[in-house]
Order: C-alpha cells, then structure tokens, then sequence
C-alpha cells in the first residue's frame, strides 16, 4: 500500500500524458478549419452509405465522439460533427468503424459493450463498499468485514480499468483496419493528409488507455483515503 501511494505521482503523470498528447493532436489538425469541402457529418453518411449502413444516424453529441450500438447512432462532437478540417473527417471515419465492427458482429466490440454495462454497476457498488468500510469495522469491531469490503471495492472500481484495457483492440481496429483503409481506397483526404490522419487515429484509440490509467489512479485516491 505504501508502495502504491510513493507511486501515485508518477502514475498521475503517466496517466495525464497520453491525455495529453490526445488532445495536443485533435486540436492540431483541426487547423485548417476549411480543409475539406464536406464536413464529418457528412463523411460519415457517405462512408456508411457505402458499407449499406442506411439505418445507422448521425448525430451531434456533447458528451464526445463515440457510436451507440443500442440505438445504431454515430455521434460527433460539434466541431467534428460540423467541421471540415482533417481531424473532423478522420474522427468521422473512426467512429463509422465501429459502426461497420457492429454491422460485422465483432466480438470484442460485443464484449466492450457487456463490460461496460457490468463496469458501470460495479464502480457504484465499489465507491458504496469503500464508504461503508469504516462504518462497518466499528459496527463489527473486527478489521475482517473491513477487509472484504474493502477487496470487493477494489474489485469493482478496477472493472473500469479492465474495461479500456480490452477497448484498445478494438479501437485500434475501427481505425487502422477499418477507417484508415475507408479513407485510403476512397481517396477522401488528400496525399499529404495520410500520415497526420494515422496519428489522429492512434490518438482516438489512446483516449481509453489515458482513461484506463485514471481508473487506476482512483483506486489509489482511495488508499488514500482509507489511511486517514
């Protein structure tokens, strides 16, 4: 446990950096504004258009980038949703990927989707566990139920973790075997574009990673925490 709270600072600096680095890329290609005649809303129907996706909608969101399986939505921020710049359109095809790994059945896409469910119940009953663990120890005066609660509670917060741990392959399918090969057989961006679009997507795939390292960091806060 001591090991673990020395350690906090550098995890919080590892966890901010890809973070980081996600958000100095995005913004770094939104630049031009008016690179592309069409925007990403617009990428994004073609794209599902042309893979005979025509239920699938598209949607500006202001909780991120992200594809709803459950209501077969693309949904893009405003400034990639409206937007014609390269980061706009690659994230438009990124997302249009999970649409397609949908369509496909794609296993690990099926298996992030349950996950995420479970993930989400069990950090309730996690930060509830940990909570309760004081109340508990005085009620049994025993440190023994404090012990369970307190490894159930670990547990069930760390689920987050796994969950963008196991979203990583995923993500860096929707956008090199599926967006970027889209991007490059429809020649929708022009030549010079590929690279940076690649580095946009490893960016888009590595927000999880950056998310899965502050699920760590919580479970440290709540070292913390218990010592008090």
């Amino acid at each position: 446990m001591r090991l673990l709270l020395l350690l906090a600072p550098l995890l919080l600096l590892i966890a901010w950096a890809p973070g980081l680095w996600v958000r100095h890329t995005m913004k770094k290609y939104q630049q031009p504004a008016d690179r592309y005649d069409g925007n990403g809303a617009e990428l994004a129907r073609d794209l599902l258009d042309r893979h005979g996706l025509h239920k699938v909608k598209v949607e500006t969101t202001k909780s991120g980038d992200h594809y709803d399986p459950d209501t077969r939505t693309v949904r893009l921020s405003p400034e990639n949703h409206d937007g014609h710049s390269l980061t706009a359109v690659t994230v438009a095809a990124h997302e249009v990927g999970h649409a397609i790994q949908h369509a496909e059945g794609y296993a690990p896409l099926r298996m992030h989707s349950y996950l995420v469910c479970v993930s989400g119940y069990g950090q309730q009953i996690g930060a509830w566990l940990l909570v309760a663990i004081p109340f508990i120890t005085i009620i049994a005066r025993h440190p023994a139920p404090a012990i369970l609660f307190f490894l159930a509670g670990v547990l069930s917060m760390g689920l987050a973790a796994l969950v963008h741990f196991i979203t990583l392959p995923t993500e860096f399918d929707a956008s090199f075997r599926r967006a970027m090969p889209m991007l490059r057989d429809g020649h929708y961006l022009h030549p010079p574009d590929y690279p940076h679009a690649e580095r946009i997507l490893k960016a888009a795939a590595y927000t999880y990673l950056s998310q899965s390292l502050m699920s760590l960091l919580n479970i440290a806060s709540w070292f913390r925490y218990l010592r008090r």
